[in-house]
């Protein structure tokens, strides 16, 4: 995961995203200063009928299909919406910049309190570039940026998974399920399973364990280049495989999976001088009181 300056030209076209409900106050500043600063704003038809025919959606240039590679990804969202982004973006130079309008927003750039100044900075292109590694398995095309999650059917039975990493088997638990997650990610799913952090800039990914029945299931840290593979050994059943949370196929009984690493899968736009043990205490430090 490394950091890059982003050039100091300023951005000329920017596609926005936004919340399920969008927030039509971070909207109307964003078309506002996206103006001042000569910059086209660009949503998709589906984007701009979530905001109807109010005056948030005037100064939007509406377009049926997302251009490939406008010069930003402006998110107005929570972690969620720009997950979105991000992987609609990956594997391509377009930096995801985002607003929180969500609860944490671990990955955004800036809090609502700071919108404008954080909109002029972005149109102006004054921040750096995150680059964030993901996860993939064969057979799916895009790559998990936060966690690829393997869990018992609901109202099924405990899953029971064996475990390789580097081709030697570690393991062989019977749990709800285990987490595969991105250094992004092992403050998410990964975290609550009391599963490792992962400072951003770490190569590697964390495995964790969903209610283990054994207390010799450990999380663990696993080199950028040990492939994790995953068995479903149970007799009866098969798990659920999720991406950052979506749903993507079944392991069925028998069955077994590979999970890789991948370097510079998407983009992430940040502030000069973030860091991310200061994300740590603002954005974790908000929910102990």
């Amino acid at each position: 995961m490394s950091t890059a300056a982003e050039s100091a030209t300023g951005v000329r076209t920017a596609v926005v995203m936004t919340h399920s409900i969008p927030e039509t106050e971070g909207l109307r500043a964003a078309v506002r200063v996206a103006r001042a600063g000569g910059c086209s704003l660009v949503a998709s038809a589906e984007e701009a009928a979530k905001l109807g025919e109010g005056e948030a959606a005037n100064g939007l240039d509406v377009v049926e299909e997302l251009p490939a590679a406008p010069d930003l990804c402006l998110v107005l969202g929570g972690d969620g919406t720009i997950l979105r982004a991000l992987r609609r973006y990956a594997g391509t130079p377009v930096p995801v910049f985002a607003v929180n309008f969500g609860r944490i927003g671990f990955l955004a750039a800036v809090d609502r309190d700071q919108l404008e100044p954080g909109l002029e900075r972005a149109f102006a292109g004054d921040f750096e570039v995150v680059q964030l590694p993901g996860l993939e398995i064969d057979g799916v095309e895009a790559a998990a940026l936060n966690d690829i999650t393997f869990s018992r059917l609901p109202q099924g039975a405990m899953a029971e998974l064996a475990y390789r990493l580097g081709g030697e088997e570690i393991g062989h638990v019977r749990c709800d399920g285990l987490v595969a997650a991105t250094p992004a990610g092992s403050t998410g799913y990964n975290l609550a399973n009391a599963g490792p952090i992962l400072a951003w800039g770490v190569e590697g990914y964390a495995v964790s364990f969903i209610a283990p029945h054994t207390l010799s299931a450990r999380a663990l840290v696993a080199a950028p280049r040990d492939v994790l593979q995953v068995r479903n050994v149970g007799q009866r059943e098969a798990v659920d495989i999720a991406f950052d949370g979506n749903r993507e196929r079944e392991l069925g009984v028998g069955e077994e999976v590979e999970v890789g690493f991948r370097d510079g899968v998407a983009r992430l736009a940040q502030l000069p001088g973030q860091n991310f043990y200061n994300r740590m205490r603002e954005k974790f430090g908000q929910l102990a009181g």
